[in-house]
């Protein structure tokens, strides 16, 4: 039975549909059969972002209306062979799916997957209820700027009306050098502003823009593909508490190192 995973954040823009498709790239590394779905209805970009979007011919609503089998809408990525991507549709009107028609999807997928990860869309609307209520754990996004971070923190008390088993917070787009000079808030300050754990810390990158675009991947001296992989173990492995914040000595890139400790 998979861990279906919803990542979300109230705001647009801070870059959920980028966090979903890396961290399941890097579960997929781990060895592990990751789907992510994207129920951004109308609005979507995740098969742009994983460079798939001439490979489509059905999508999740297609599935949901009885048009097509769920194995024929999921499209095998480029890179990595345990990841998989179910699009979503472009044109249709979002109000015609139901979040039970997309908890069906994600449930007959969790059979034959280790991790299901739900791509959510902007806002706090129906799309959001939806995604939510197809998932058993979440991942909260935010960027170190104070709108986001209000979104985020109501989109937190909105999930603990959710029977959730856990739900994380992940720091996006943080710069070291203006967390430095003190033009940022940092990563210690935002994660004392909630009371969920933090679970990842990824630094700003250019390269990252280049993720599985085309069958790309990040540049491997990319301080961001160490973030990925960091968040990726400490979702499947889990993590300790305790963590060391630490930038480079050029003030370049902030990033969180953690001590592993693996489930027994």
């Amino acid at each position: 039975m998979a861990r279906k995973i919803v990542v979300t954040s109230g705001k647009g823009g801070v870059g959920k549909t980028t966090i979903s498709a890396n961290l399941g790239a890097n579960l997929a590394k781990l060895g592990k059969k990751v789907v992510i779905l994207d129920v951004d209805i109308g609005l979507n970009n995740l098969d742009v972002v994983m460079g798939i979007e001439n490979k489509i011919v059905f999508d999740i609503v297609d599935c949901i209306e009885g048009r097509c089998r769920v194995k024929q809408a999921i499209i095998q990525d480029f890179c990595e062979p345990n990841l998989f991507i179910m699009p979503s549709s472009q044109s249709l009107n979002g109000t015609r799916v139901s979040g039970s028609g997309i908890k069906s999807i994600v449930d007959e997928l969790s059979d034959n997957f280790d991790y299901v990860l739900i791509d959510c869309p902007a806002g706090i609307d129906i799309g959001f209820h939806r995604a939510v209520f197809s998932a058993s754990e979440a991942l909260v996004v935010t960027t170190p700027h104070l709108s986001a971070i209000k979104d985020a923190d109501k989109v937190v008390d909105i999930l603990k009306t959710y029977c959730l088993s856990s739900v994380g917070l992940i720091i996006n787009r943080v710069r070291g050098d203006l967390i430095l000079n003190k033009e940022m808030m940092t990563v210690e300050s935002i994660s004392k502003f909630f009371d969920i754990d933090l679970v990842g810390v990824v630094p700003e990158d250019d390269k990252i823009s280049a993720y599985l675009s085309l069958g790309k991947t990040i540049n491997v001296k990319s301080k961001a593909l160490s973030a990925f992989n960091l968040l990726a173990q400490n979702i499947h492995y889990g993590f300790r508490k305790i963590y060391d914040v630490t930038y480079s000595y050029n003030g370049l890139f902030g990033y969180i190192k953690r001590s592993l400790r693996k489930n027994i």
